[in-house]
């Protein structure tokens, strides 16, 4: 099913998800000491005939840089349910964590093993656009409880930037 997934960034306008995987422990190795958070997160525009869905992947070198990609899924009418918007925001996100979770999260988390010692960490988190103000805050149980039954950390507002900031940026 990844090879289905194709994600782009502003470097780069198709990559596979292997290439992500690639990408990301490149990014690791040039700097095994440090903390990383990766994190995955998507947003939504309702647009006149459609509602553009982005899954943002983000991989924060703490203090020392970001790498990302984004991933662009539409649905062909206006989504004007709060309810509708952030539950297939949610599972868009489970989708591409799933894959981490299954297979590579520990081939990542291997690179940095060696370096623990040194301060070398790697949190990995789920960014919900969701937050305790507004009409998501109804929200916030249900979401997180979906994300942290499959053992990941859930973030909302104002500490889930992938969703909020990165992939918001790209709906338009």
């Amino acid at each position: 099913m990844t090879e289905s997934f194709t994600f782009y960034n502003l470097s780069e306008k198709q990559i596979s998800f292997q290439a992500v995987i690639e990408h990301i422990k490149g990014f690791i190795q040039k700097d095994p000491r440090s903390e990383y958070v990766l994190s995955i997160g998507s947003d939504s525009h309702v647009h006149q005939n459609e509602t553009k869905f982005i899954t943002a992947i983000h991989l924060h070198r703490k203090g020392k840089g970001a790498w990302g990609c984004l991933k662009c899924h539409s649905v062909k009418r206006p989504i004007f349910s709060v309810r509708e918007k952030i539950s297939m925001e949610t599972a868009l996100s489970q989708e591409v964590a799933y894959y981490f979770i299954t297979k590579y999260l520990v081939e990542i988390s291997d690179l940095l093993i060696p370096f623990a010692d040194e301060g070398a960490d790697l949190l990995f988190e789920i960014h919900l656009d969701i937050g305790r103000k507004g009409m998501t805050k109804e929200l916030i149980q249900e979401m997180t409880g979906r994300i942290e039954a499959m053992g990941i950390e859930a973030k909302i507002k104002p500490e889930s930037y992938t969703a909020f900031s990165y992939a918001n940026r790209y709906t338009k």
